[in-house]
This record gives structure tokens, sequence and C-alpha cells, in this order.
């Protein structure tokens, strides 16, 4: 193939390189660079994962070791099921702590707590389909339709499952921005229908569903204030 035959002007000795169109190939100048990873909150994310999923293999540990009481597998679902509802409560409280408290510093975490939820109420659902009901599919519809804290229950985790499949950048962007946010706002539908799984699942002291549903009802009771303080220009701190 011929050799394509170059500017002269451009080519002489001496004279300034000319600058490329638009159209063009973009100039090496203006290339963005490659963004470097932050080892310190690469680091920070390690030990927050590590932290999370520490009570649960606590909870595998003793239920191995036959250390949960004289109902070990009731005993473990009522723990990761809890430890869900501690992490979506942390991952919803991400927000108005970035509004309210300006601590900005947490945004990099929220999708990793909503990640550690999803895998906790995972693991809650395998503990009572796979130890509780022996994978007996029959069984396992029966009382879906038979217990409402049960329909609630998978109604909770059926929820997360989007949100967990579209937590990537990658998704965000595919989504659109407004899109993606409307779709995330089910979190608080979840705070919602987990808290009364729990609440109708406790035959006797519901101290602590209570304040998971108080907990819950602040944090979405935040909204509005958040809301105003954006339209007025408040920033969300440094």
């Amino acid at each position: 193939m011929a050799e394509p035959v170059r500017d002269v002007e451009a080519a002489a000795p001496g004279a300034p390189p000319r600058q490329q169109s638009r159209a063009g190939a973009p100039r090496e100048r203006n290339r963005p660079r490659p963004r470097k990873g932050n080892p310190a909150r690469a680091l920070a994310h390690a030990v927050l994962v590590v932290l999370a999923f520490a009570p649960l293999a606590l909870l595998v540990f003793r239920f191995v070791t036959d250390d949960l009481g004289g109902e070990p597998i009731d005993a473990f679902e009522k723990e990761t099921g809890t430890w869900a509802l501690r992490f979506l409560a942390a991952s919803l409280a991400v927000t108005p702590l970035r509004t309210l408290a300006r601590w900005s510093w947490l945004a990099p975490y929220r999708r990793t707590l909503g990640l550690v939820t999803f895998a906790y109420a995972t693991v809650h659902l395998l503990a009572y389909a796979v130890l509780d009901m022996v994978v007996d599919l029959g069984d396992i519809g029966a009382d879906i339709v038979k217990h409402p804290y049960v329909t609630f229950g998978m109604a909770s985790w059926l929820l997360l499952l989007p949100l967990a499949l579209t937590s990537t950048v990658a998704m965000q962007r595919r989504l659109g921005g407004i899109r993606w946010r409307k779709l995330h706002r089910l979190a608080y539908v979840v705070a919602l229908t987990a808290t009364v799984h729990y609440l109708w699942s406790v035959k006797k002291d519901r101290t602590r569903p209570l304040v998971y549903a108080g907990i819950f009802a602040v944090l979405l009771a935040s909204r509005p204030v958040m809301r105003r303080l954006r339209e007025s220009g408040v920033p969300r701190g440094t």
C-alpha cells in the first residue's frame, strides 16, 4: 500500500506541530490518564468486608460445633436475618449521614454495605430452604402461601435481588442515574417488608423488631429533610 502524502508545511524543519481537528484522533496531551486506585480506600473496603462477615463465620462455627442451643437451625436463621437488617439499616444511614453530618467519606462504602445485606439475606433464605425445609419445593411453596411472615420474607429477598444485580457502576451507567436511583429506592420498601417479616416471625418478645421499625422510620422520615437541604444548596460535606 502506498504511503499517504504528508503535510509539507508540518514536516518542514523547525515548524511547530499542527493540532489535529476535533474529527481526528485526540491529541496525546489531552488523553485521560488511567485512574489510579486508592490503596487506603481499598484497604478500608477489605477491612469492612472482613468485619462484616466475621459474625457469619462465628455463626457457622457455632452451628457446626452445636453451640446454638436446643434449636440450632432456628437460631441460625434468626441471627442471619437480624444481621441482614443491621446492615440494611447501616446502608440506608449512609445518605442521611452524608447530608446531615457531612460525612461524605462514607459514600464509597454504601454499595459494600448493601451487598453485605444481600449476602446475609441470601444465607438466611438458604438456611430456611435447605436446613429447615430440606429443599422441598412443595412445602416451601405451601409455607409461603400459608404463613404471611414467610411471604414477606420471600418478598424482601426478591426485592433485594435486582438491587444487588444493578449495584455495579456499569449497570448504573446502563440504566441512567435517574432510573437507577428510582430502582434503588426499593431498599426502603425492603426495610418495611423485612421488618414486618421479623415482627410476625417472633412469637414472644417483639422488642428487637420494634427497635428496627423505629430505626427505619427515622431513616425514612429523614428523606424530606435531605431533599430540602439539597434544594437549598447545602453541600454534603467534604
